[in-house]
């Protein structure tokens, strides 16, 4: 399970998750996302601080998303080590 709340804020939008990011949940965050990123905000953040759990496919989603300038933001050792992760994909492609 995953809840999913979204924040629009003066030029910035975020995205707070709260539980696993796995399975059917990733498509769900991806669609949140593209639908934030055409509202045209100018800076993005993804807090990841309630996340329990985070799939191989919920880390690629983040990396796509750090690639195109999102801010990671993780609490916790499990977050925390993947974020740093991502965050160490070549930085040549972040836009």
């Amino acid at each position: 399970m995953l809840k999913i709340t979204i924040h629009r804020e003066a030029g910035t939008k975020r995205l707070t998750l709260e539980g696993r990011l796995a399975g059917a949940w990733v498509d769900e965050v991806d669609r949140c996302w593209k639908g934030l990123a055409d509202t045209g905000a100018s800076r993005a953040v993804v807090d990841l601080s309630g996340v329990t759990f985070i799939a191989s496919e919920g880390k690629a989603l983040l990396t796509r998303m750090w690639q195109q300038g999102v801010k990671l933001h993780a609490a916790g050792c499990l977050t925390s080590c993947i974020v740093e992760e991502v965050m160490k994909k070549d930085p040549s492609k972040r836009s």
